[in-house]
């Protein structure tokens, strides 16, 4: 047994040259927070470990679990409103527009029931005599639950509870308030609420409003008084939520008095009166979370001694390790590809010390347990009102020891070692077809599976992540920076990050970032969502979807730069469906060819405009997703992908805005209306971003077509209407202008820098070519200022880095690396918080540290072009640069002390390091040692 821990020791060690990356997030105590588990992936199966020492929580998720179901997203006949909405648009009358674009334009929502008719049939209750509501009312039976929680009820207890409840609680009246009127301040419900105080209605909303309602003296009494909240909720997080700021309590007070304010935050009672509600119409799906292992040990706690819990981004694997009682424990979890399970190892240095039992759960109700076999159960989950179920087979394997099934529970007790085999899947086929059996293939995952050892299991999963984690290495150090800062848990390396420097914490978040986004898209899933592939809450903030108007795109920013290029084959995988499913949406809202996505899509590829016409009808998703296929082309010289995968997708999008561009009236320019500009300034005519990323779709379309010698009629139409699309304007103010008329707002502080687009991840504002435009861009975000949200953190980082601003990326950095409390930064386990939780910005913020360090989006392939000051010297090897190059860098003193590229393709390039320029003919296969000095090439 001592031999088969040791050797696992060994094997997670990894690569001797990525172990001395200080490539681990390391924890000196379990998560007691969804936030601070640590996440492993293998694209398809995700799951966040606590690492508990009595009870282990191991929260999983299967990509393709989904509300909703195949349906038509598109409003029939939508077209016969679009130049009526133009008209308006043209004639100033941009709110007659926007409520008619809001009735006509938007898709379609999912099937509606009769939500009316239940809130009266609820309501009815209250003639009863003995209802809820009054005083002397008896609620000795009720259950207990702590308000408010501005997550919802769902965190409290009450998973996937639609519904109306009632709570209740009561306050002592202050001697010296008797006689006054009082405000109760309870802030947000979700989502209606009748209130009463000592029996008398003093409240009712239906909207997002806050609630602070007056009570009159006369309903007051001496001593104690009642408070009761009906509390209505059809979808989505329900309950008293509270303020965001949890250091705001909800309370009573005297009017105008808040200072006074009586707290009213703790335990309340409360009553599900009806858990069945109408079904609720969507605009689009919610990502769901499918269930949840716990591990149960019967374990002192207070014997535990040396615990950490280790994430290593060298080999995917997640440790948690302890003693107790002299014995060493070690937990090790993986999720595997190449045998399709998440595996949980149990290990010891003494025989016969493994024991415990498992419990699987689902928040979704009414999930269903049963016995397979003597040493595997199965969970079955529904989500409701959806066409999508799931089934998870959990199998235990043991050397030595028993397994026994209790009470659909796996009780393994006195083995020597034991491993969990966790296998999920849905009827999913497609986002047409959900006929799938998902029972039969879990089954077949454990067949196929059969004997196999853990540590056979392990070594192929290393060896499949590591041909995507071993491409790039990085390495970062500042002779001033404390070298202690390893030493500490990563949670306090974050804590103190942005006092101490810590440069090899910003290699660490670049390398977390490459490994969130293999744990998430590999090649044959789905692409990574607005939370990667994890997600424990049934109304995920957004839904979980593909925000299509940056976030889903920023998923994707370090596919190509950092060695992840394979992994980007699951965006465009997304990007053919939605091209299928948005012709459709061009037909019907446009009458125009090709096709078109609007600023959101989800597992059933909607591609219509949703949720209000201020914001959702923008147009320009789908040329976005253009500009990465053509990316992809620019890094690899792929022309078999620009033939076969990407010119026919550029070509569909390209045809729709040749028919979708419109004559301004005003300048004579074609503009791209209506639209807007994400997501400020309401539906409008021209917004300055839409034409950034047509113009980048046309010039890209054309280059394509020459490459490939095909389409030159249509090359010559996207060629005379280019220079004819509306151009930036440089407005009153100095900055770039992010509508067609000068009106922007120099203390608008908007977490959306939609016009600079242009910048990045675009490339037509430069400083080589346009640098009256790039001073103005810069000038624009100068207004817009630096704090923000995560994700936005994380496109402003890589801004500053185009602007070639190394200390202000940095300082972003820094920001973007802090403790997140009720605002932007990094949750413990280092996700990005927007916030709540949103991977996006963990993904720009590590495209925007390689930024610094290269850049090729000009004539010009740029050395080290944005490199702050607090990152001297350092190493990177395997970052890749546009033309077919992947280069290894290294610097000391903020200088350049050597340069290798190896060609992966043929070409042509001009290097260029601190203005020094140096022409460089490369060839496929070979590599190149570049002079530090710049004046020589040597074929290695």
């Amino acid at each position: 047994m001592k031999k088969s821990f040791v050797f696992m020791a060994v094997l997670l060690s990894g690569v001797s040259l990525i172990k001395a990356q200080n490539l681990e997030l390391w924890y000196n105590r379990p998560a007691t927070e969804w936030v601070e588990a640590l996440p492993i992936g293998n694209g398809r199966l995700g799951a966040m470990i606590f690492g508990g020492v009595a009870d282990d929580r191991i929260q999983f998720n299967e990509e393709t679990l989904w509300s909703g179901g195949p349906r038509d997203y598109n409003r029939k006949g939508a077209y016969q409103y679009l130049d009526p909405i133009r008209t308006l648009l043209f004639a100033g009358k941009q709110r007659e527009a926007e409520d008619l674009a809001g009735r006509e334009f938007l898709g379609l929502k999912s099937a509606e029931g009769n939500r009316a008719a239940w809130v009266a049939k609820i309501k009815a209750i209250l003639k009863q005599k003995n209802n809820p509501s009054i005083a002397a009312y008896n609620d000795r039976n009720w259950k207990a639950i702590y308000v408010p929680n501005y997550d919802g009820w769902e965190k409290e207890g009450l998973g996937e509870l639609d519904g109306a409840v009632w709570f209740r609680t009561s306050f002592e009246l202050p001697a010296d308030w008797k006689g006054n009127p009082l405000e109760l301040d309870l802030n947000k419900i979700a989502e209606q609420d009748i209130t009463f105080v000592n029996g008398v209605k003093v409240g009712a909303q239906d909207n997002g409003d806050a609630r602070i309602y007056k009570v009159p003296a006369s309903v007051l009494k001496t001593g104690k008084n009642s408070i009761a909240i009906l509390v209505l909720n059809t979808a989505g997080k329900g309950g008293i939520l509270g303020y965001k700021d949890k250091g705001k309590a909800i309370g009573i007070y005297p009017v105008g008095k808040p200072g006074s304010k009586l707290p009213l935050d703790g335990q309340w009672k409360y009553w599900v009166q009806s858990d069945k509600v109408p079904q609720v119409g969507e605009y689009q799906a919610r990502y769901q979370p499918f269930g949840d292992l716990h591990f149960y040990f019967d374990v002192d706690t207070a014997s535990v001694t040396e615990y950490r819990r280790t994430l290593s981004l060298a080999d995917a694997a997640l440790t948690t390790s302890y003693k107790s009682r002299g014995i060493t424990f070690k937990r090790t979890y993986i999720a595997s590809v190449p045998d399709q399970v998440i595996a949980v190892n149990l290990a010891a240095d003494k025989a016969g010390a493994i024991s415990f039992q498992t419990a699987l759960s689902s928040p979704h109700r009414n999930f269903v347990l049963k016995r397979i076999d003597p040493h595997t159960v199965a969970l079955h989950v529904q989500v409701k009102d959806g066409a999508l179920f799931g089934e998870s087979y959990v199998r235990v394997a043991t050397k030595n020891g028993t397994v026994t099934v209790k009470d659909n529970r796996l009780v393994v007790t006195g083995a020597d070692e034991a491993t969990v085999w966790i296998t999920a899947a849905t009827n999913y086929r497609n986002y047409k077809d959900v006929s799938g059996r998902p029972a039969a293939l879990c089954k077949a995952v454990l067949q196929q599976l059969g004997q196999k050892s853990f540590g056979s299991v392990l070594r192929d999963h290393i060896k499949e992540y590591q041909q995507y984690f071993n491409t790039l290495s990085v390495d970062f150090f500042n002779p001033s920076a404390p070298a202690a800062n390893v030493q500490r848990p990563t949670d306090q390396r974050l804590a103190h990050f942005s006092r101490s420097g810590d440069p090899e914490f910003i290699a660490l978040y670049l390398q977390y970032g490459r490994y969130l986004l293999i744990s998430s898209s590999r090649p044959g899933t789905y692409p990574a969502n607005l939370q990667g592939i994890w997600n424990d809450l049934l109304s995920p903030p957004w839904g979980s979807k593909y925000t299509t108007n940056i976030n889903a795109e920023m998923n994707y920013w370090p596919a190509e730069l950092l060695g992840l290029s394979p992994l980007h084959s699951a965006f465009f995988k997304m990007t053919q469906e939605v091209a299928a499913s948005g012709a459709e949406t061009a037909r019907e809202y446009y009458r125009a060819p090709g096709w078109v996505l609007h600023h959101n899509t989800d597992l059933w590829r909607g591609t219509a405009a949703i949720n209000a016409s201020n914001h959702g009808i923008w147009v320009t998703g789908g040329a976005w997703f253009c500009e990465h296929l053509w990316e992809r082309y620019l890094f690899t010289k792929d022309e078999v992908f620009l033939r076969d995968t990407a010119y026919p997708l550029m070509k569909g999008a390209a045809l729709f805005f040749n028919s979708f561009l419109v004559k301004d009236p005003v300048s004579g320019y074609l503009i791209s209306t209506p639209s807007n500009s994400p997501e400020q300034g309401g539906l409008v005519a021209g917004p300055t971003m839409d034409h950034q990323i047509i113009r980048a779709l046309f010039k890209n379309t054309i280059e394509a077509s020459k490459i490939l010698n095909k389409d030159a009629a249509f090359r010559n139409e996207l060629e005379e209407k280019y220079p004819r699309i509306a151009p930036n304007k440089i407005g009153r103010y100095g900055q770039l202008q992010e509508w067609m008329q000068d009106v922007d707002d120099t203390t608008n502080k908007h977490r959306h820098v939609s016009h600079l687009w242009g910048v990045y991840p675009g490339n037509e504002i430069n400083w080589e070519t346009t640098p009256d435009l790039m001073k103005a861009a810069r000038q624009s975000l100068i207004y817009r200022g630096d704090a923000a949200t995560g994700w936005s953190l994380g496109w402003k980082i890589n801004l500053w880095a185009r602007f070639k601003d190394g200390n202000h990326t940095y300082k972003l950095i820094q920001m973007l690396l802090s403790p997140a409390g009720s605002g932007a930064g990094s949750y413990p386990n280092l996700f990005d918080a927007h916030p709540p939780f949103q991977i996006d910005g963990n993904f720009g913020g590590a495209a925007g540290i390689g930024e610094m360090l290269l850049q090729s989006h000009t004539s010009f392939i740029d050395i080290l072009p944005a490199l702050p000051d607090a990152l001297p010297g350092g190493r990177i090897s395997g970052i890749h640069a546009r033309g077919g190059l992947v280069l290894d860098i290294k610097w000391e003193n903020k200088q350049l002390t050597a340069l290798s590229i190896k060609a992966i393709a043929n070409g042509k390039a001009s290097l260029r390091y601190n203005g020094t320029v140096l022409p460089f003919t490369f060839k496929k296969g070979k590599t190149y040692k570049i002079a530090p000095d710049f004046k020589s090439v040597e074929t290695l």
